[in-house]
C-alpha cells in the first residue's frame, strides 16, 4: 500500500491497520473488488474513505512443469546472461576503451557462472525438489469497506441506485472535502 499525496510524493508513513467501516460489497476476485471502486471513483466519490480487505488467505502454488538438468542449465545460463550484460555494460559505461568484444565476453562469462550454479544448486536439491512452480497468495473473498458516513451512498452507487443517502438526499460532504456547488 503506498500512502501517495496528489502531487506524487509520499506522506508520513502510517502504521497498518484493519480499515474499519462498514462493508458494501464482497466479490470473489480482486478484479471485481476493484471495478467496484473505480465505479465509486467515477460517480465522484471520496475513495481515500474506501478499502478493499482480503479475507481467508492461502498460499496457492501452480506446478509449471518438470525440473531437468537441461532445464535447470538453460534458465542459469539465462540469468546468468543478464548478470554479465549488467557488469559488461557498467564496465563499458566507466571504462570508454573497453571493446565490444569485452561485453561479449562478459555476457559469456556470466552465462557459464549462472549455468554451473544453477546445476550446482540442482544437483543438490534434485530428489527434494524436481519441479518448477510460481507460488501466490490469494483471498477467498474480497470486501469493499466503505467509511460508516459514506456507506449508503456507496451502496446505491454499487447497486445502481439514486447517488443520494438517505431518501435520496445528498450526502452531507465529509469535513475533509471542500463543499460542492
Amino acid at each position: 500500500m503506498t500512502n501517495s499525496t496528489p502531487n506524487g510524493r509520499r506522506g508520513p508513513l502510517r502504521t497498518p491497520v484493519v480499515p474499519r467501516g462498514e462493508v458494501v460489497g464482497t466479490y470473489e476476485t480482486y478484479p471485481e473488488a476493484q471495478e467496484a471502486v473505480d465505479r465509486l471513483a467515477h460517480h465522484e466519490f471520496p475513495v481515500r474513505e474506501v478499502s478493499i480487505v482480503g479475507s481467508d488467505l492461502k498460499t496457492v502454488e501452480q506446478v509449471t512443469g518438470t525440473m531437468s538438468y537441461g532445464r535447470a542449465a538453460l534458465t542459469g545460463a539465462v540469468s546468468g546472461l543478464w548478470l554479465g550484460v549488467f557488469f559488461g555494460l557498467l564496465f563499458l559505461i566507466f571504462s570508454p576503451q573497453i571493446s565490444l568484444a569485452f561485453l561479449l565476453a562478459a555476457v559469456l562469462i556470466g552465462a557459464a557462472f549462472g549455468m554451473l550454479f544453477s546445476l550446482a544448486a540442482y544437483a543438490l536439491n534434485r530428489r527434494r525438489r524436481d519441479f518448477t512452480s510460481v507460488m501466490q497468495v490469494v483471498a477467498s473473498s474480497y470486501s469493499v469497506i466503505v467509511e460508516p458516513q459514506h456507506a449508503n451512498r456507496a451502496r446505491n452507487l454499487l447497486e445502481g441506485g439514486p447517488a443520494g443517502g438517505p431518501g435520496g438526499a445528498p450526502e452531507a460532504p465529509h469535513p475533509s472535502e471542500p463543499p460542492r456547488a
